[in-house]
C-alpha cells in the first residue's frame, strides 16, 4: 500500500514510517523540518519537505504520489507554546489538518490516521484511568485543537465517506525524540543529565503521566489501518509521577544530579492515565513494553547520541 505520513521526519512520525516500510509500505514523508529532522526518515522512505498549510504543495505531492492511506502526524504539540501562541497553535493543528482532510477526500483515501492526545484532551477527569467515554474537558489551546479535528473527522466521515482513525496518545516516549522542541520530560530530563544541567520540575513532583513507549505507538499505528473507524486511547493505564521517574533515572543512569521545584505551569494536567480496552478489544493492540525496560532503553540512546541530540 501507498502511504503518506505527514510530520513523519519527527519523533514518533518516524518510528512510525520504519513500522509501515518494515510491513513492505511504500511511504511518503511530508514534514516542513520545523521540529523534525531528515536523519529520523527512513532510507526507504519517499521525502518532501513541504508545510501542511500549503495547499498547493499539498495538492501537487498527493497527486503525485497517490496515497490509499494517510497517517497525520504533522502539527504543533508544544503545550506551554499553544498557551503562549493559540492563534497559531490553532492555524497549525485546525487548518492544516482540514488541508489534509481535503486532499483525502479529493484523493478517496481509504482511511486517514490521526494522532490525537488523551494526555491533554481530557482535562482532569474525575475518574482515572479515563477512557474514550470520558468527556473532553481540555485545560490547553492544544488539546482544544486536537479535540476540534477529532470533530472535522468525524463531520468528514458524515458528509464526505472519509474513515478515520484518531489514536489518542498518553506521553509517548523513546529514542529520538526531541528535548527541545518536542518537549517530552523524559527526553529533556535524560538530555539534562548527560550534559551535567538540572531537572526542573514544575510543581511538587506528585503530578502523574501515563508513559507508553514509542515501538509500542508504531505498532497500534499498523494496526489501526485495518481497524474499524473511531477514536482510540493509546496509554498503559498506570499512573508514574515525576518524583517516581527521577528516582528511576538515577538508578537507571548511576548519576547525581540536581533537581529544582518551581511553580506549576499553566495549561498543565495534574493526573492522568488512559484506559486501553477499548484498543485491545477493537484494534487488537496492548503496549507491550515494561516502562523500566523503556526508560533504559532511552537513556541508553541519549547517552550513546550524545553529538546528535
Amino acid at each position: 500500500m501507498r502511504i503518506i505520513v505527514t510530520g513523519g521526519a519527527g519523533f514518533v512520525g518516524s518510528w512510525v514510517c520504519g513500522a509501515y516500510i518494515s510491513e513492505g509500505h511504500d511511504v511518503l514523508v511530508i514534514d516542513n523540518l520545523s521540529t523534525g529532522s531528515v536523519n529520523n526518515i527512513p532510507a526507504k522512505a519517499d521525502f518532501q519537505e513541504l508545510d501542511i498549510m500549503d495547499r498547493s504543495g499539498l495538492s501537487k505531492a498527493f497527486m503525485k504520489f497517490r496515497p490509499d492511506y494517510v497517517n497525520h502526524h504533522a502539527g504543533q504539540i508544544n503545550v506551554r507554546f499553544s498557551v503562549s501562541d493559540p492563534s497559531f497553535d490553532a492555524g497549525t493543528n485546525i487548518i492544516g489538518s482540514v488541508n489534509i482532510m481535503e486532499m483525502c477526500r479529493e484523493m478517496k483515501v481509504k482511511k486517514l490516521v490521526f494522532s490525537s492526545t488523551g494526555g491533554a484532551i481530557y482535562g482532569e477527569p474525575e475518574k482515572i484511568p479515563a477512557d474514550e467515554n470520558t468527556i473532553p474537558s481540555p485545560l490547553s489551546p492544544y488539546g482544544t485543537s486536537k479535540l476540534c479535528v477529532e470533530n472535522y473527522l468525524e463531520l468528514y466521515r458524515r458528509l464526505h465517506g472519509l474513515d478515520f482513525i484518531a489514536l489518542r496518545y498518553s506521553n509517548v516516549y523513546g529514542e529520538r525524540q526531541n528535548p527541545g522542541g518536542e518537549s517530552g520530560v523524559i527526553s529533556i530530563f535524560c538530555n539534562n543529565i548527560m550534559n551535567n544541567q538540572t531537572c526542573i520540575v514544575y510543581g511538587d513532583g506528585n503530578q502523574t503521566r501515563d508513559y507508553v513507549y514509542c515501538k509500542d505507538v508504531a505498532e497500534a499505528n499498523i494496526k489501526a489501518l485495518s481497524a474499524v473507524s473511531g477514536i482510540y486511547n493509546l496509554g498503559t493505564g498506570t499512573e508514574i509521577s515525576l518524583n517516581d521517574l527521577i528516582g528511576r533515572l538515577k538508578i537507571i543512569t548511576g548519576k547525581r544530579f540536581e533537581v529544582m521545584y518551581e511553580n506549576e505551569r499553566e495549561g498543565d494536567v495534574r493526573h492522568i492515565s488512559l484506559d486501553n480496552r477499548k484498543a485491545a478489544e477493537k484494534l487488537g493492540w496492548t503496549p507491550s513494553t515494561d516502562f523500566q525496560i523503556g526508560l533504559t532503553q532511552t537513556w541508553r540512546w541519549f547517552s550513546e547520541n550524545k553529538s546528535s541530540v
